[in-house]
């Protein structure tokens, strides 16, 4: 996920049941996803 990849096509090559728990797992490992959901948040509002 840090290079790009979709959350969704990692769970399928991990065999996650469900995206929850990819994102669950591994999303606090990557702190900059949430400056990078602001930064789109800010551009889709202006």
């Amino acid at each position: 996920m840090s290079k790009g990849v979709h959350p969704k096509l990692v769970q399928e090559l991990l065999g996650h049941a469900t995206i929850a728990i990819t994102l669950d797992t591994y999303s606090h490992v990557l702190p900059s996803m949430g400056d990078q959901t602001a930064n789109a948040m800010e551009d889709a509002l202006e």
